[in-house]
């Protein structure tokens, strides 16, 4: 049976290039994200034209039951899901304290915390009954450091950082492996960073950190640790992981203006 892998949050930068990387090795792999129907056919039928399988589906993750549903249709249709890449975000921007409203400070626990939640409840009983699965949470600087403007947003990926360890202690004795995996810098994405920044001035930051430089962290590159976790021995398996550029220095030694 052909292995499936479901990537929530799949745009042209980390999710897509993480589907496209399992595809390579045999995995039929579900691609989901919000919104951009055009966006995400592309993703399918690249990963298509590599001789790969690949779903596409647009899904609010923020509303009941979405997420229940779309696991139980995959494990019903498709097949067991082997891995889950959960790479959805929570970043709303920088927003002093006055102006954040309780919907947008919630906003972000609901998609960075409770979508985990709801992922792990509706699939680890069957991982655990098959005794074996994985769950690749990519998250963020703000999970370890909190800033100026980011209370939404260090909250959410704080408390995301929090379940990881939790499932953790419940579930690797059943054969689940879950990873935390923080991106600690910039990355080279149009959909995310692209859009922050705007396309001038995410066109400077490539120009200038980024392409040969290798100052920013390369969605390709990302998958290949990515893929590399997720086939890890239990007896090395890896919990948490930074990942940044060579040039940059890690969160716990300076602050910076740009937190994602």
């Amino acid at each position: 049976m052909t292995p499936v892998v479901l990537v929530l949050g799949a745009g042209a930068g980390i999710g897509g290039h993480v589907g496209k990387r399992f595809a390579q090795e045999g995995y039929h792999v579900v691609l989901v994200r919000r919104s951009d129907d055009a966006g995400l056919q592309k993703l399918v039928e690249a990963v298509e034209a590599d001789g790969g399988k690949a779903s596409g589906r647009l899904l609010n993750a923020a509303q009941d039951n979405t997420i229940e549903d779309l696991i139980g249709d995959i494990e019903k249709n498709i097949g067991p899901i082997e891995t889950v890449v959960f790479n959805l975000g929570a970043q709303i921007g920088n927003r002093s304290l006055e102006v954040t409203t309780h919907k947008q400070f919630e906003l972000g626990w609901r998609m960075a915390t409770f979508g985990l939640f709801r992922v792990a409840k509706a699939l680890f009983p069957l991982m655990a009954e098959r005794g074996s699965g994985t769950l690749l949470v990519t998250s963020a600087t703000s999970a370890v450091r909190g800033n100026a403007g980011q209370h939404s947003h260090a909250a959410a990926m704080g408390g995301r950082r929090m379940l990881c360890q939790s499932l953790n202690a419940e579930y690797a004795a059943q054969g689940i492996h879950v990873a935390h995996i923080i991106i600690d810098g910039a990355v080279d994405a149009p959909d995310t960073l692209g859009k922050m920044l705007g396309q001038d001035n995410f066109q400077k930051l490539r120009e200038t950190r980024g392409l040969e430089k290798d100052g920013l962290l390369l969605p390709a590159k990302v998958a290949d640790t990515y893929f590399h976790i997720a086939h890890q021995h239990r007896s090395v398996w890896t919990h948490e992981m930074d990942l940044r550029s060579f040039s940059d220095l890690a969160w716990f030694n300076h602050s910076v203006d740009l937190d994602i």
